[in-house]
């Protein structure tokens, strides 16, 4: 009797080693599908940031330092999914991020010209862009909702047991933790100077023009009613 019961207790722990295995198969699986459907957007983002960035050239010279970081961005990004043979890396993502930043913000400074946001052919290629990047937003987000469960499996007991026990390693999320990477790039307007958006003008505090009239001489000492005084000695003159 007792040889049995450790029988069906080493089966059960078989059975479940077996399934616990089989799940971590299928969960990589799953991401490594939901991967080749960000992969497959962000290629099609390389194919139209250069008509985009031709298209906009030929109608606003003044944007030439935002449309050359687009182009640096957009060729490191494919020189590093290049060296990692199309895998997810966060310095992947980091570009990444970055480049949707720079074209989100291009799009921005377009209204500026109204001879270009008129452009069929740029509107075509706004549209498109604007397709691909929800369809990138929407399956960065599959993507790592499954690496999220995938990875929790691997630190969880006891299932962390057969994960070590096969090698299975975490999978690499494709986000962005640093916030100054999720700063919106300025946007170049000729002799204004680029600053990251929503930055604004520091406010200038009116100033007292008129004098104020001379006092007689009084035994009692004078306090100045000027509501800004003691504020504008302490004025001084975002970023660049």
């Amino acid at each position: 009797m007792a040889l049995i019961i450790v029988l069906v207790v080493i089966v059960g722990i078989i059975a479940w080693g077996v399934g616990s295995y089989n799940s971590f198969v299928r969960a990589r699986n799953v991401i490594q599908e939901s991967w080749r459907q960000i992969d497959v957007e962000l290629n099609r983002r390389y194919d139209l940031i250069p008509n985009l960035v031709e298209t906009v050239r030929g109608y606003a010279a003044h944007e030439r330092n935002t449309l050359e970081q687009i182009t640096a961005l957009r060729n490191q990004a494919r020189q590093l999914a290049a060296s990692a043979q199309g895998a997810p890396t966060q310095e992947r993502a980091a570009v990444e991020q970055e480049l949707t930043q720079a074209v989100h913000g291009l799009m921005v400074s377009v209204e500026a010209y109204p001879d270009l946001k008129s452009n069929t052919n740029f509107l075509e290629l706004q549209r498109e862009l604007t397709d691909t990047e929800d369809r990138i937003a929407a399956a960065r987000r599959f993507y790592n909702a499954n690496v999220r469960e995938y990875n929790t499996k691997i630190d969880s007991v006891p299932t962390n047991v057969i994960a070590g026990f096969a090698k299975f390693e975490k999978a690499t999320y494709f986000e962005v933790n640093d916030p100054a990477v999720r700063q919106a790039p300025g946007v170049n307007f000729g002799e204004i100077s680029q600053r990251p958006a929503g930055s604004a003008e520091p406010q200038q505090l009116p100033t007292n023009t008129q004098q104020p009239p001379v006092q007689p001489p009084s035994a009692t000492p004078q306090i100045s009613t000027d509501p800004f005084a003691q504020e504008n000695q302490n004025k001084g003159p975002f970023q660049g």
